[in-house]
C-alpha cells in the first residue's frame, strides 16, 4: 500500500485539495477500503483459499459467469496498476538523474535524457527486472517484502523527523515548458500557523507532468492508488501457509497503520510547505529531508515492491483462470509453469499487458482508469459476501464474524458512487465490458462444480414467495393451467411434451414418471440415477418443466400419488395429461426431433428402449381408465392426447400456403348428442385450452375455428348469435361454422329405447351430470363412426383437434367399452386432445 502515493504524490493531493479536502478523501477511500476488507476477510475465513486471491474468492461464492469476468477484470487492474507504479518509478529515476529541460548534456549525476521514448526505455528496463524476480518464484519476492517494509519504514521515520528537524528553506523547482525550463521557487516554512491556514482549503491548478485541469475527482483518483495494495495477501493466497489465519490479520493491520500515516503526513505537510512546493514538486519530501539519498531508496524500494506485487497477482489471476478452464483455448498456454510450480508462462503474459499499458506515458494519465477497475473488483467482492450473506446457506460460516450485509451493501454503494464521479466514461465501459464477458461466460463456459451461489439465492426467495402464495386468495381471472404429463418413455413422446409446453401459458409443468419397482426389495433408490437423464431431457427440449419421478407397485398408484404430490404450496398441478391408450406401435420421436437432429447430438443416455409391438403393456385398458376416473374425483381435468407425436409443430406453423393452419374446436360432447350443451364449465375449459394454445408465441399465426352442431327446427342463427356473443364476453377471436348433423343424431335416437326427455335424462338432470352413466351403453359403434367421419370431414385438414371428453362411467366393468367409443371417436383425425374440465376458469369481469 506504501507506493508511489507515499512518496511522489501525497503532496500532490494536499497541494491540490487542501488539508479539508484530502482528509475527507483519506475518510471516503479508507471507508470504501474498510468495508471490503471486512467482506475479503469474511470470505477468505469461510475455507480454504488457492491461488488467485479475488478472483478465488468471487468465482467460488457467486459462481464462473461472475467469477471469470471480474478476474479478467482484475487481472486488468492489477496489470495497469503495475504500469502505474514503473511510471512513478521512471518519474522518480528522471527526478534524480535526468538532463534538465532545455540542457544537451548533463552534468555530475543529471546524466539520463528526457524524452517520451527515453522514459519509455527506462520504464520497459526497470519492468524486465520486476519480471526477472517474478520469473525466480513469489517466494523470493516475498522474502524481500519484509527487507522493502524496513527500508519504507526507515525513510518513513526520517521524513518524519526531517519535518521537525529541517530549518526553513528555499526549494528551487525546475518546470518543462517545451523545450525550455521554467523555474519557480517553493518554501519550506517548518511549522507555521500562516502556512497551515493557506492550505487548509483546495485550490485545484493545472497538473504539471500532464497538463490538465484538476477537479477532486482526479486527485482522488490519483490518491486512491495508495489504498489499492489490500489484495496483495489475498492474491498471494496460494503461496500462503495459512491464509485463511494471515490475510484478515495482515490486511486489516495494513489498513489502519497506512490510514494513520497518511493522514499524519497530509497534517505535516500543510503545516510547514507551501502551496507552490506541494502542487509543483512531486519529489519534495527528498528536497527537505535529512537525509535525501535514503528518500531516493525508500522511493525505489516502494514503487518496485508494488509493481512486483501488481505483477505477481496478475500473473496468479491469470494461472487461476486458465487452470480453470473458462476461457478454453484462449488462455491454455497460462497454464504452464514451471518445476517449481511457478506459473512462468503467465507471469510472461501479464509482463507483455503490462508493456503494453506503458505506452501511455504518465502516472496521472491512467490513474483514473486503475482506480476504477479496482472499485469495480471491489463493489464486486462486497457482492459476492452480500449474496453469501443474504443466502443464508448454513455452510456459510466465516470465522471472522466483524461484518454484515449492512457493510457489504455501504461498500458496493460506495464504489459504485466513486467510480462515476471518477470518470463516467471508464465506470460505463468498465461494466459494459464487464456485462459482455459474463454473457459470453454464462452461454459459452462449461459447467463447474463451485456451488452457484445463484442457486441459494433463487432458494431463498423462492421459499419466501411460495410461502406467501395462498390458495385461498386464488380467482377465477387469474387461473392458468398447471400441467402434470404423465410419460411412460420421453422416446415416444417428445412431441407431447413440447405440445404441452406450449400448453402450460406460464403455468406449472411438470413431467411425471412412474418406475414400477417395490423399494423393499431393492438395496437403492432406483430413481436418482435417472434423474439426471431427464434434466437432460427438458433441458435439450428446452421445455419449462420439473421433473417428478415416483416408485409405487402399479401405474394408477403411481399417477395418485403424483397428483398429491406434485408441486408445493400454492402451486400444485390442476391438469392431468396423459397419452392415449391404443394399439398402435410406439415411434421413437425422440431420435427425430430437431433438438437432437439439428445439433448432431445423441439421445441422453438413461431411457430404455420403446416396447415392441408384441410385449404386453404396463396398464390395462380398465387401469388407464380409472387413472382418468381418479384424476376427475380430486378435482382435476383431465387431457388425453392422441397421435400428438404425428404433429409436426415447425412445418405446420410454417406453411406459407392460405389460409394458415388451424385449430379445430368441438365444446360438445359427440358421445351425447341429446345432451349438446356450449356453456357448461367443460365446453367452456375446451374453449380456454384451445384459446391458451393459440396465444402460445408457436401458435399465433394459427386460427380457431369453433363448431357448432345443429339440428332442423332449431333456430340455427340464433344458436350462433349466442355463441358469438359468449366468445365476444370471453374475449376469444374465433370463427363459428354451424354443421347439421341430423343424420348423426337420427343413429342415436334408432339405438335409444325412447325419445328425448325419458326416464334416462330425468335421472341425467337430477344428479346433475352431463355425462349419465349408462350412457356407454346406450351409444353404438355405427354412431360414433358416424360422429368420427363427422368430425374428419371438416376441411381444410387443421393442426390439432379439440374434442370433448366425456366422463367415464360409474359401472367400472364398462370402462373398456368407454375406452373403446373413444378409440373410435378419435380414429384417423390426426393429432387431437380430448378434454375434461371441472374447475371454471373463464372470466367476463375486469
Amino acid at each position: 500500500m506504501f507506493s508511489v502515493v507515499l512518496f511522489l504524490r501525497l503532496g500532490f493531493v494536499v497541494g491540490h485539495a487542501g488539508l479539508y479536502q484530502a482528509l475527507a478523501m483519506f475518510a471516503v477511500a479508507y471507508f470504501i477500503i474498510g468495508m471490503t476488507v471486512l467482506s475479503v476477510c469474511a470470505i477468505a475465513t469461510n475455507g480454504a483459499l488457492d491461488a488467485g486471491g479475488a478472483y478465488y474468492m468471487i468465482s467460488r461464492a457467486l459462481g464462473p459467469e461472475f467469477g471469470g469476468s471480474i478476474g479478467i477484470m482484475f487481472f486488468l487492474a492489477n496489470v495497469c496498476g503495475s504500469a502505474l507504479y514503473v511510471l512513478g518509478l521512471v518519474e522518480a529515476v528522471v527526478d534524480s538523474f535526468g538532463i534538465p529541460p532545455g540542457q544537451e548534456a548533463g552534468t555530475g549525476v543529471h546524466v539520463l535524457p528526457q524524452s517520451y521514448w527515453y522514459e519509455l526505455l527506462y520504464g520497459t528496463v526497470l519492468l524486465a527486472l520486476c519480471l526477472l524476480v517474478c520469473l525466480v518464484g513469489a517466494s523470493i519476492y516475498a522474502k524481500a517484502t519484509f527487507l522493502i517494509f524496513l527500508i519504507v519504514a526507515v525513510v518513513l521515520g526520517t521524513i518524519l523527523v526531517s519535518f521537525f528537524a529541517t530549518r526553513p528553506l528555499k526549494v528551487p523547482i525546475r518546470l518543462p515548458n517545451g523545450n525550455s525550463t521554467e523555474t519557480d521557487n517553493g518554501f519550506f516554512t517548518g511549522f507555521s500557523l500562516n502556512t497551515l491556514r493557506d492550505n487548509l482549503h483546495g485550490e485545484y491548478r493545472v497538473d504539471y507532468t500532464t497538463g490538465q485541469m484538476m477537479s477532486f475527482s482526479s486527485v482522488f483518483a490519483v490518491m486512491f492508488n495508495g489504498c489499492t495494495g489490500i489484495m496483495a495477501g489475498s492474491n498471494m493466497s496460494g503461496d500462503l501457509k495459512r491464509p485463511s489465519y494471515s490475510i484478515p490479520r495482515g490486511t486489516i493491520s495494513a489498513v489502519l497503520f497506512t490510514y494513520l500515516v497518511y493522514n499524519l503526513l497530509a497534517f505535516l505537510m500543510c503545516a510547514t510547505c507551501n502551496r507552490i512546493l506541494l502542487q509543483k514538486d512531486y519529489g519534495f519530501l527528498r528536497d527537505i529531508s535529512i537525509f535525501p539519498p535514503l528518500v531516493t531508496v525508500g522511493i525505489y524500494a516502494a514503487t518496485l515492491s508494488a509493481a512486483m506485487s501488481n505483477l505477481i497477482g496478475a500473473s496468479r489471476i491469470l494461472y487461476a483462470l486458465a487452470r480453470d478452464d473458462l476461457f478454453g483455448r484462449a488462455l491454455a498456454l497460462a497454464k504452464k509453469t514451471s518445476a517449481s510450480g511457478n506459473p512462468v508462462m503467465a507471469v510472461i503474459l501479464s509482463w507483455l499487458v503490462v508493456q503494453i499499458v506503458l505506452f501511455s506515458g504518465k502516472l496521472n494519465t491512467i490513474a483514473s482508469v486503475v482506480t476504477t477497475f479496482f472499485l469495480l473488483v471491489y463493489a464486486t467482492v462486497n457482492l459476492a459476501c452480500l449474496a453469501l450473506e443474504w443466502a443464508s446457506a448454513p455452510n456459510f460460516r466465516p470465522t471472522f464474524r466483524y461484518f454484515t450485509w449492512h457493510t457489504c451493501l455501504l461498500g458496493i454503494a460506495g464504489c459504485c458512487v466513486m467510480m462515476f464521479l471518477i470518470s463516467p466514461v471508464s465506470a460505463s465501459a468498465s461494466l459494459g465490458f464487464l456485462l459482455l464477458l459474463l454473457l459470453a461466460l454464462h452461454y459459452l463456459s462449461p459447467s463447474s462444480t463451485w456451488g452457484y451461489i445463484s442457486q441459494a439465492l433463487i432458494f431463498h426467495q423462492v421459499r419466501k414467495y411460495l410461502l406467501m402464495l395462498d390458495v385461498r386468495k386464488d380467482h377465477v381471472k387469474f387461473w392458468r393451467p398447471q400441467m402434470l404429463l404423465m410419460v411412460q418413455n420421453p422416446r415416444g413422446s417428445a412431441r407431447l411434451i413440447d405440445f404441452v409446453n406450449d400448453l402450460k401459458k406460464s403455468g406449472l409443468y411438470v413431467l411425471g414418471h412412474v418406475e414400477l419397482q417395490d423399494l423393499d426389495m431393492l438395496p437403492s433408490d432406483p430413481l436418482q440415477p435417472q434423474q439426471d437423464s431427464w434434466l437432460s431431457l427438458v433441458d435439450k427440449l428446452n421445455v419449462k418443466a420439473f421433473v417428478s419421478l415416483t416408485l409405487a407397485p402399479s401405474v394408477r398408484h403411481g399417477v395418485r400419488q403424483l397428483l398429491f404430490t406434485s408441486g408445493l404450496g400454492g402451486m400444485r398441478p390442476n391438469t392431468l395429461v396423459l397419452g392415449f391408450y391404443d394399439d398402435e406401435a410406439p415411434q421413437d420421436g425422440l431420435a427425430r426431433h430437431p433438438a437432437f437432429t439439428s445439433a448432431r447430438e445423441e439421445v441422453p443416455l438413461g431411457f430404455p428402449p420403446l416396447r415392441a409391438p408384441t410385449s404386453p403393456k404396463l396398464l390395462s385398458a380398465r387401469e388407464y381408465v380409472g387413472i382418468v376416473a381418479d384424476a376427475l374425483k380430486m378435482l382435476r381435468n383431465v387431457l388425453l392426447a392422441r397421435q400428438l407425436e404425428s404433429l409436426d409443430k415447425a412445418w405446420e406453423l410454417r406453411r406459407a400456403a392460405s389460409p394458415p393452419p388451424t385449430i379445430h374446436v368441438w365444446p360438445v360432447n359427440l358421445l351425447r348428442p341429446d345432451s349438446a350443451r356450449y356453456a357448461d364449465t367443460c365446453s367452456l375449459f375446451l374453449l380456454q385450452m384451445a384459446c391458451v394454445l393459440n396465444m402460445a408465441r408457436a401458435w399465433r399465426r394459427a386460427r380457431l375455428r369453433l363448431f357448432l352442431c345443429v339440428e332442423a327446427g332449431t333456430m340455427p342463427h340464433a344458436q350462433e348469435e349466442k355463441l358469438r356473443q359468449l366468445l365476444k364476453d370471453l374475449r376469444i377471436q374465433a370463427q363459428i361454422q354451424l354443421v347439421p348433423w341430423d343424420a348423426i343424431t337420427r343413429l342415436h335416437w334408432q339405438t335409444c329405447q325412447g325419445p328425448p326427455g325419458g326416464p334416462a335424462e330425468e335421472e341425467e338432470e337430477e344428479e346433475g351430470v352431463v355425462n349419465f352413466p349408462t350412457n356407454t351403453t346406450q351409444v353404438s359403434d355405427e354412431y360414433v363412426c358416424a360422429a368420427n367421419k363427422l368430425v374428419l370431414e371438416q376441411s381444410p385438414a387443421p393442426a390439432v383437434r379439440f374434442l370433448y371428453l366425456p366422463r367415464p362411467p360409474a359401472d367400472t366393468s364398462l370402462y373398456p367399452l368407454y375406452l373403446h367409443q373413444l378409440e373410435l371417436l378419435t380414429r384417423g383425425l390426426g393429432p387431437t386432445v380430448l378434454v375434461h374440465g371441472v374447475s371454471a376458469v373463464t372470466s367476463t369481469q375486469l
